[in-house]
């Protein structure tokens, strides 16, 4: 009871810190969508910016891109970092923690240069491929960067994200996974089995969180897709971005409303992938 106790003391200055600035500005994201600026002369409230960003079509095109790339991506960098976990954790623990380690300090803007750089028509993919005789010239490559499928993005939140899950769930086999394993290994238990009824149960919590994380990240962060998306249609934080840089003041309850529709929209997918996580495990 001491040691929570303790725990709990060191842990609130830093939590408080972090509630009031979420709170403070989700607060004045949500006063300023309704119309709420009075240092331009707006003090009355209203639904008219929301009533605006929904009655939008590119909103709706938005929306739809960027589920699908935050849907896509995690699910992704989530397989591959269960596979990489299973792969890498009979190894040395400091050569798996520096494999994964490595990417996570690279900042999202460096990694999707890095991925333009690799996958651009005149990159070093396109390059490779010439030189091997699998393309006539460099600009045969596929045009994977700007395109209506956002591989690009995808690619770089994949690498960006993977190594974050994959410590997760090595954390967990490493620990009593490895344990029930042997233990169902002596008793006649074949690999799928051990992973689907000893393995995955464990590290089921780990995987659920953390691709939670990932999904929440890449559906509100806007400077990969800004940097290396197309400009129609773009992603909803991008399109938020684009409203909020307008010169217009006038302009900043939508670009609010935007941000506030994407917290939303956020939760509710996270409610919904919680109670299917919930359900699987019950299953």
């Amino acid at each position: 009871m001491g040691g929570r106790l303790k725990i709990t003391l060191l842990l609130t200055p830093a939590l408080l810190v972090l509630g009031v600035l979420f709170t403070g500005g989700l607060y004045a994201a949500l006063v300023q969508s309704l119309g709420y600026l009075p240092a331009i002369g707006m003090t009355g409230m209203s639904f008219d910016a929301y009533r605006e960003v929904l009655g939008r079509e590119d909103f709706l095109d938005a929306l739809l891109l960027t589920v699908y790339v935050a849907g896509v991506s995690t699910a992704l960098a989530t397989v591959l970092a269960v596979l990489a976990a299973l792969a890498l954790r009979r190894g040395p623990g400091r050569v798996s923690s520096v494999v994964f380690q490595v990417p996570i300090t690279v900042p999202h803007l460096v990694a999707a240069v890095g991925i333009a750089l690799v996958i651009s028509q005149t990159g070093l993919g396109a390059r490779l491929a010439a030189a091997l005789g699998l393309i006539g010239e460099p600009a045969e490559f596929p045009a994977l960067l700007y395109d209506k499928y956002s591989v690009g993005v995808i690619l770089t939140y994949v690498w960006k994200e993977t190594p974050f899950i994959a410590l997760v769930v090595l954390a967990g086999l490493r620990g009593v996974a490895a344990e029930l394993e042997d233990v169902a290994k002596t008793l006649g238990a074949n690999a799928w089995q051990r992973f689907w009824y000893v393995i995955f149960p464990v590290i089921a919590p780990g995987i659920v969180a953390s691709s939670l994380i990932v999904f929440a990240f890449t559906f509100g962060a806007f400077e990969v897709p800004y940097l290396l998306g197309e400009d129609y249609p773009t992603m909803l934080p991008v399109m938020a971005y684009e409203e909020y840089r307008s010169i217009e003041l006038s302009d900043r309850p939508v670009a609010m409303a935007i941000n506030v529709l994407i917290a939303l929209i956020t939760a509710a997918f996270a409610a919904a992938y919680l109670r299917f996580a919930r359900n699987l495990g019950r299953g």
